[in-house]
């Protein structure tokens, strides 16, 4: 009788994989604007030409994973050292090139490496899934998207809570090096060639109705986070006039997320997803609202407001994987292609509000740490916390409006 599947192993290798993406976002911007002096529109450009490579990289590494799960195990490992070495270079190697193509180097082999791994983990779990019982889904999902929740909390604060070694960014990426070793380790037994069966690919999952519209959701639904994430240190430090108070209110909305999962999750077993992400996105709408009111000062107000938006993050990282990988199930057992275009969209919402955002704020003066004048720090504050509010809403609707099998609920879909 097979195995079941490792539920630590999940949530190790998912909070490796999370603490080499969204935080990323937040920090390599502004490293490589203080430290190195690139600009936020040639940054964006870079991060926006990346995103272009990835429509077409991202459907071939779901194809690559299907041909490779015969030596699957071969194939992560070699993806994990790809992902490590990048973050090594982006962070703790002063760049031997040009700063701007040097980042653009790394950045590339970063989320290459990414991808490729996210497709293997989240198409392994498909098929792992079902031996957990009736319930392996929702149970399964709840522990990987735990753990990606701490692994962006970990990776968002880290560089601030090692400030006082000297190289805060070069040693948090010898210790994401080591979290990829043990993620390694817990999973060396998890990756079989049952995890991604069939010759079809992405032309499957886009064939079905439902299937696109859960991946237009997720593009809606992440890229609130994505204007924020992107926007967050400089929101803080500029608007806020709070610098020092980015790590600890990092952590607080993270904490917050990781926190209520199991809780959404629960809640979900009992009344079904789509409510409960229809909640979720209510409360992310009502918390980036108040944003709008706050000043120089506010930063208690603010800190609330991380815990309310945390907590709605948290239905956003355990429900809608679960949602699309029980409907992957029914149209695409070969989830490698399928998780393939999973991937894409969470990297287009983070590369899209980058190209748009900081541009944006760059044609406006805007200055990362100098002075700037109110109608600079009034578009900061605009784009931080309205745009976000306005995808909400356009989240909420193809949600409410999408006829997913049996309210929606992936277990019985």
């Amino acid at each position: 009788m097979p195995l079941a599947p490792s539920r630590p192993g999940y949530a190790v290798f998912a909070a490796m994989l999370a603490a080499a993406g969204l935080p990323i976002y937040i920090h390599a911007p502004k490293v490589y604007v203080d430290e190195f002096g690139v600009g936020l529109t040639a940054l964006a450009g870079v991060l926006f030409a990346l995103r272009l490579f990835d429509v077409v990289q991202d459907p071939a590494l779901g194809w690559l994973a299907q041909r490779l799960r015969a030596r699957r195990g071969l194939a992560v490992a070699v993806g994990v050292a790809v992902l490590a070495g990048s973050m090594l270079g982006l962070f703790a190697v002063e760049p031997p090139i040009a700063p701007l193509w040097w980042f653009a180097l790394m950045m590339t082999g970063l989320f290459s490496a990414f991808s490729f791994l996210t497709i293997c983990m989240y198409a392994q779990g498909v098929a792992a899934a079902p031996r957990l019982g009736a319930q392996g889904y929702l149970g399964l999902a709840a522990w990987r998207e735990t753990g990606a929740l701490l692994g962006v909390c970990v990776a968002a604060v880290a560089p601030t809570a090692l400030d006082a070694t000297g190289d805060p960014y070069g040693n948090f990426a010898l210790g994401f090096a080591l979290v990829c070793l043990s993620a390694l380790w817990l999973m060396r037994r998890e990756w079989t060639a049952e995890g991604a069966v069939g010759t079809s690919g992405f032309r499957t999952v886009l064939s079905d109705a439902i299937a696109r519209r859960l991946l237009l959701v997720a593009l809606m639904n992440a890229a609130p986070v994505a204007v924020s994430s992107t926007l967050f240190l400089f929101y803080v430090e500029s608007v806020l006039a709070a610098p020092g108070w980015e790590g600890p209110l990092l952590l607080l909305f993270f904490l917050a997320a990781a926190g209520t999962a199991p809780i959404w999750t629960r809640l979900a077993r009992r009344f079904g997803p789509r409510p409960m992400l229809l909640a979720a996105m209510a409360l992310a709408i009502a918390s980036f609202s108040l944003v709008l009111t706050l000043g120089p000062g506010d930063t208690t107000a603010f800190a609330l407001i991380c815990l309310a938006s945390g907590a709605a993050l948290g239905a956003d990282f355990a429900l809608l994987p679960a949602l699309f990988a029980r409907r992957m199930e029914t149209v695409a057992p070969e989830a490698g292609a399928a998780f393939g275009l999973w991937a894409f969209v969470s990297k287009a919402s983070l590369a899209l509000a980058a190209v748009v955002l900081l541009p944006t704020l760059d044609a406006a003066g805007f200055t990362s740490g100098g002075e700037n004048t109110q109608g600079a720090l009034d578009l900061l504050t605009y784009l931080y916390a309205l745009v976000p509010c306005v995808l909400k809403l356009g989240a909420m609707a193809v949600l409410a409006t999408t006829p997913l099998p049996d309210g929606g609920h992936p277990e019985t879909s």
